[in-house]
């Protein structure tokens, strides 16, 4: 027990010992902060003495932060799917870090709907999550990049486990399969300048990028707008089962967001950021592994988790 305690010990001033230096003048610049894992990050920073500059998308999520913390925490509103929102707060943020630069961008705005059957949606549908998780991350990234440049510091990405294994379809999965193909690019384009670039795929957590509408209604509504034929080749069966299947993954959601927060903190102040952080143990057990096995072999497990269509073969 003792050399277990000692080990503990040693680990711990390790992780200690690798931060970052005089992180409490380092600025670090976080989207999509109303809720979620960007609001939690941001109080997280704030306690650890940081600067840091949150970007909300409604005047009532950024009162309630800024009202929740310290002066030490500023807040914006940005609207990522619009260039001109992106520049105003690009200027923002210049205007507050001066010369010292941009010690970390934080792109973690997203939304995860309409998900669901791909033939069950819209081009708009796939636009609306796309421009969102994808376009807008990189429109920020652009903008922010001299900044990040001069400070020698981090780009932290939100991905997914939607973006290694395309478990359900919609914008969603194809625009953090895009995160990734981003991520990997600029990662190997600004080791030549000193920055770093971190990608957070965490597995199923409970946040607001699910809505508040219920998931039942929400899918009733896609159902009731297809063409009369395609309601048939699917059947209501298959609506069903399809609804509930969607249902059972949501209610088994992890609660305790923390564990992917952590995981931007570490990204943010270590030394040795990692360059991939998988949060959650159905992300390590479940989808990393589905990504890693043969295609016919994911293809047959995913297969199981869908009910079979009306008109199927």
């Amino acid at each position: 027990m003792a050399a277990i305690s000692d080990l503990s010990f040693m680990y711990r001033w390790f992780k200690n010992c690798n931060l970052v230096r005089n992180l409490s003048d380092k600025y670090v610049f976080i989207t999509g902060c109303d809720s979620g894992f960007g609001n939690l990050l941001a109080r997280q920073l704030v306690d650890r003495g940081m600067r840091v500059l949150a970007a909300c998308f409604t005047e009532e999520g950024a009162q309630k932060l800024q009202q929740d913390t310290s002066y030490r925490l500023q807040t914006t509103l940005l609207d990522v799917t619009k260039t001109e929102s992106i520049k105003a707060a690009a200027q923002w943020v210049r205007d507050q870090v001066g010369e010292q630069g941009l010690w970390a961008l934080v792109n973690n705005a997203g939304v995860g709907l309409p998900s669901g059957p791909n033939e069950w949606l819209t081009k708009e549908d796939f636009v609306k999550v796309i421009n969102v998780n994808l376009v807008g991350l990189i429109e920020v990234t652009l903008h922010m990049l001299p900044m990040v440049k001069k400070a020698r510091g981090r780009v932290v990405n939100m991905s997914s486990c939607g973006g290694r294994v395309a478990v359900i379809g919609g914008g969603y999965c194809v625009s953090k399969f895009g995160v990734e193909a981003f991520s990997d690019s600029i990662r190997r384009e600004l080791r030549y300048f000193g920055v770093k670039v971190s990608i957070i795929e965490p597995g199923n957590y409970r946040t607001a990028i699910l809505g508040k509408e219920g998931l039942e209604k929400r899918m009733r509504k896609l159902w009731e707008r297809l063409p009369p034929e395609t309601r048939e080749s699917y059947g209501e069966e298959y609506f069903r089962i399809y609804t509930d299947n969607l249902k059972s993954t949501m209610q088994l959601a992890e609660p305790r967001i923390s564990e992917v927060t952590n995981s931007m903190e570490h990204a943010i102040v270590s030394r040795s950021p990692r360059i991939r952080y998988n949060p959650g143990l159905d992300a390590k057990l479940l989808y990393l592994p589905l990504a890693k096995f043969p295609t016919p072999v994911t293809d047959f497990i995913l297969s199981r988790y869908l009910p079979r269509p009306a008109d199927s073969i």
